[in-house]
């Protein structure tokens, strides 16, 4: 059926009262559905997937002062599985159509507040990530640019006891912000 025998119909419905009041109802929604095109892509992703089939995730390995071992397995897996889990690509060891490399380079911690007695009462956890994009569709999209997340807790508290759940925090974000830079184009 096409736009013009709908249009037809919709006015033929709505000649009558009562129960042709629904059926022109319904006759509207129809209409409105069928002249109307829209996709949403609710991932985020915008990848043209005909061009595009693979991304390489080489390992980021800790380069900073700091190191927390645990940190650099946190981070490699949730950077897989952000890809894995909003996109189609297949991930390759070696020649993807989008590369994604670097480094974890800083891991820092500051006084961030002082209380009464002088002493620190809050602490700012700090964690960069150095990141070298390459797209071999596209190389007008590479880039090389530094990630940076950041949270805070109580001094009161030893890094020791809260760290695991800070750095998931900080390395979901920056990942969040890494798939954003590089697939979603926002």
């Amino acid at each position: 059926m096409n736009l013009n025998q709908l249009n037809r119909r919709f006015a033929h419905a709505c000649e009558g009262g009562g129960r042709s009041i629904l059926r022109c109802s319904l006759l509207l929604l129809l209409v409105c559905l069928t002249s109307c095109a829209i996709s949403y892509k609710f991932n985020g992703a915008s990848i043209d997937y005909t061009k595009t089939k693979t991304i390489q995730l080489d390992p980021f390995p800790i380069r900073s002062a700091y190191v927390w071992a645990p940190m650099q397995a946190i981070f490699n897996n949730r950077l897989t599985d952000i890809f894995a889990q909003q996109t189609k690509l297949r991930q390759v060891k070696r020649g993807g159509d989008l590369v994604i490399a670097g480094e974890i380079t800083g891991f820092d911690q500051f006084n961030k507040g002082v209380g009464s007695d002088g002493y620190s009462s809050q602490v700012q956890l700090k964690m960069t990530v150095n990141v070298r994009f390459t797209n071999n569709k596209n190389h007008k999209e590479d880039f090389e640019r530094q990630f940076t997340a950041t949270t805070e807790y109580d001094a009161t508290q030893q890094l020791i006891n809260v760290q695991e759940e800070l750095v998931t925090q900080m390395t979901k974000d920056i990942t969040d912000q890494i798939f954003n830079a590089t697939v979603a184009n926002w």
